[in-house]
């Protein structure tokens, strides 16, 4: 099991962000800025804690974002945009990336909250099933 709780302010750009454009009459795909800082931001916060084996079998991903309250309180639902779905996509791209496991694709199970909070981040356990 890893579990691990990365102060910070989570990134609202998704992975849904990408942009596409024409080249030689062929489509291009790219990454706007905001979105490599986004995944740049990610994945220093996540290389501290990359467990020192990959995971090899199916897993279950637990993630509480914790977004910055402002006129809200500490630990309510947050029920506006980015999405769960496009927070975790560009997440677990970034866990891919530094070496969590091999393939997202190892992920069976996922919880997904994401909520308002006195302290900001990102709060990640990683379960192993059988």
């Amino acid at each position: 099991m890893t579990e691990f709780f990365m102060p910070m302010k989570p990134p609202t750009c998704t992975h849904q962000q990408k942009q596409v454009t024409v080249v030689n009459s062929k489509p291009v795909f790219y990454e706007p800025d905001d979105l490599k800082a986004a995944r740049a931001k990610l994945m220093a916060h996540l290389g501290k804690h990359v467990p020192d084996k990959r995971y090899t079998g199916p897993i279950r991903l637990i993630t509480k974002w914790c977004f910055p309250k402002s006129r809200h309180k500490d630990g309510q639902w947050k029920t506006t945009k980015p999405d769960t779905d496009n927070l975790q996509k560009l997440l677990k791209d970034c866990m891919t990336d530094v070496g969590f496991w091999k393939d997202d694709a190892l992920v069976t199970s996922e919880i997904i909250e994401k909520f308002w909070a006195d302290v900001p981040g990102i709060y990640i356990k990683i379960e192993e099933l059988e």
